[in-house]
Order: C-alpha cells, then sequence, then structure tokens
C-alpha cells in the first residue's frame, strides 16, 4: 500500500471514529457503554471524539506529501496503532472486550503492519 491511500484510508477510519463518539456515543460502544450512561461518561466519550477528528485531519493533510518530510506522522501512527491493537490484543485474549474487537484487532494490526513498513521504506532511503 502506498503512503497516499494509507493515509487517505486512516484519516477516513479516524474521522468516522471521531464523528461516532461526538454524535452517538451510546450506540459506538453499545455493549462496553451501559444504556443508562451517566451524563459524564457521555460527556468522557464525546471528548474523546476530539482527538480523533484532529489525527483524521492531520493524515488526510499528509496523505500528499512526500513521505520523508513528514516521518514524525508515520512514526505517531505506527505507535498510535500499535496501541490500540495491543489494547485489542489484550481484550480478546482475556476475553474481556466484546466480540468485535476480534474485527478491530486485525484491522488496528493491519493499519500498524501498514506504517511499521511506510516507517521502515523511508528509513531506508534516508540511509
Amino acid at each position: 500500500m502506498n503512503a497516499k491511500a494509507l493515509f487517505t484510508l486512516s484519516a477516513i477510519y479516524l474521522a468516522m471514529v471521531g464523528f461516532a463518539l461526538m454524535i452517538v456515543p451510546l450506540q459506538f460502544g453499545r455493549g462496553a457503554v451501559p444504556p443508562d450512561a451517566s451524563p459524564e461518561l457521555v460527556a468522557l466519550l464525546r471528548l474523546l471524539g476530539g482527538p480523533f477528528l484532529g489525527i483524521a485531519v492531520l493524515n488526510w493533510l499528509s496523505r500528499n506529501a512526500d513521505p520523508s518530510e513528514i516521518r514524525p506522522v508515520v512514526l505517531a501512527n505506527m505507535i498510535g496503532f500499535g496501541a490500540v491493537a495491543a489494547n485489542d490484543a489484550w481484550g480478546v485474549g482475556s476475553g474481556e472486550a466484546r466480540d468485535i474487537a476480534k474485527y478491530f484487532l486485525l484491522l488496528h494490526g493491519l493499519l500498524t503492519g501498514a506504517f511499521a513498513i511506510l516507517a521502515y521504506r523511508i528509513r531506508a532511503k534516508a540511509a
């Protein structure tokens, strides 16, 4: 996958998650968030949508840049998606996560791998 496709895909995905957290937090968290969630919990979920939207915009704006110029953005995505994939793996492995977490683990793992490959290619070109 080339850098433009990867940044575009991740931007769209992160924007969807961000908007879902902000607009329909209870539906997005179905199975993990109680239907009678406190207003404070709903507010927290909505608050978490903001950084997702910010990173989505960063990735969208980075999609046409030369990857060697945006190495920090590539590394940040690799670490961010890697941390989320690790959390998914923990939840799936322990049985504490929702059933859908298996699919998110796959998606987040693939995104982590793609950003890791891109980071490696950038480093190899620089050497």
